[in-house]
């Protein structure tokens, strides 16, 4: 009997040698599962550069960081417009099931979101970079479609809610104010851009369009924290990772505090002294007793977050709420600190810019490893209301 010398087995061939995205199998995998919630990264980078340029304190070098980050926003936001785009031409039916996840559609308010930002930062930043005539023009543009997408979102999505959606008492939460934010980011951008818009008519019907925004955002938002209040009250904290969405609360908070500074510090270029002095008080009448409301919750979401990331705060785009919320916050102390002259505003301000950075940098790392890197986070999602 002869007998034959058994070949040592063949090595397992690795299942991916990319450098990049090397989780995924395929590279169409990149924009097969494209989300709307991605825009959030782009409001939240776009926050940080954005609070950097009316922070109350300037520091060396912050403008300078803040147009760098203003950059970075802006070519993310291509990209990820680009990524959208292909997403819906490739893998149609895929989008067309986003409007009735009952979590992922409240998130179709990041685009919108995401636009209005970096339009503002282009005026705030870029100008410095394009010049002053382009940074009016790019944002007169992104602030037209983000204002447009997000009183769409404002709209429908709570349609949606209210007759396709399948709700139950506990499911309310934070993301439930992503598409009736918009109209409040758009009030306060829009006031930015009040003094390169031709005096009368069209001045005047845009400031008086974003204080009627500024009241539709409002009272929608205070109608979804209070279910979201409750929903904490009856039903606990619940799944962990839906925790970072708690810090959205205090989006409504911060960029409604903007917005009526804003329009009320522009108002001389619009309506009479008497008026415009009554629009700058009404800031400030209304600026500091919400102000406090966000301090509470911003207390609040602080003690949750860590008693969760004690037991397990898993990593997902929801931490992406950490960062573009307390910007507002940011933007928001940032005014009442200018119309007041209060140093413990300004110092307020500088603190939640250092949270802001802190959270900023943590999250776009995290982010940009699992999905540039391995690619992990661009796999079908797994939602849990």
């Amino acid at each position: 009997m002869t007998t034959t010398a058994s070949r040592p087995a063949a090595p397992a061939p690795q299942k991916n040698a990319r450098r990049l995205f090397r989780e995924l199998e395929h590279p169409h995998e990149i924009v097969s599962n494209l989300t709307p919630n991605w825009f959030a990264s782009i409001m939240g980078t776009g926050i940080v550069a954005n609070a950097a340029a009316s922070l109350p304190m300037q520091f060396p070098g912050l403008r300078v960081f803040g147009t760098v980050v203003w950059a970075i926003a802006s070519i993310v936001l291509v990209a990820l417009t680009v990524a959208t785009v292909l997403h819906w031409v490739l893998y149609r039916e895929t989008a067309k099931k986003h409007h009735l996840n009952p979590v992922i559609s409240h998130f179709y308010g990041a685009p919108a979101m995401a636009f209005l930002t970096v339009g503002a930062g282009t005026l705030l930043l870029g100008k410095d970079v394009i010049g002053l005539p382009a940074a009016i023009g790019v944002d007169w543009v992104l602030w037209s479609l983000g204002t447009a997408m997000g009183l769409v979102t404002a709209i429908s999505i709570p349609f949606l809610t209210f007759t396709r959606h399948d709700t139950k008492p506990d499911s309310a939460f934070g993301g439930w104010l992503m598409p009736i934010v918009p109209p409040m980011v758009s009030a306060s951008t829009g006031a930015l851009l009040l003094p390169y818009t031709p005096a009368g008519q069209a001045r005047e019907t845009l400031f008086w369009s974003c204080y009627a925004m500024f009241g539709l955002a409002l009272v929608a938002s205070l109608i979804v924290i209070t279910l979201i209040w409750a929903r904490l009250t009856q039903h606990k904290i619940g799944a962990a990772a839906m925790v970072p969405t708690l810090w959205i609360v205090l989006g409504p908070l911060g960029q409604s505090i903007t917005a009526v500074n804003l329009l009320g510090g522009n108002a001389h270029l619009v309506v009479p002294p008497a008026l415009a002095n009554m629009l700058l008080t009404f800031g400030l009448i209304y600026g500091i007793p919400v102000l406090g409301f966000a301090l509470m919750w911003t207390a609040l979401a602080l003690m949750i977050t860590i008693r969760t990331a004690r037991e397990k705060l898993p990593f997902s785009l929801t931490w992406w709420s950490f960062t573009f919320p307390v910007g507002t916050c940011v933007t928001g102390l940032s005014g009442l600190a200018l119309h007041t002259g209060l140093v413990a505003l300004q110092v307020l301000a500088c603190v939640y810019y250092a949270g802001l950075l802190a959270a900023w940098i943590t999250v776009a790392i995290r982010t940009f490893h699992g999905s540039v890197i391995r690619g992990t986070l661009l796999v079908a999602p797994r939602v849990t209301a």
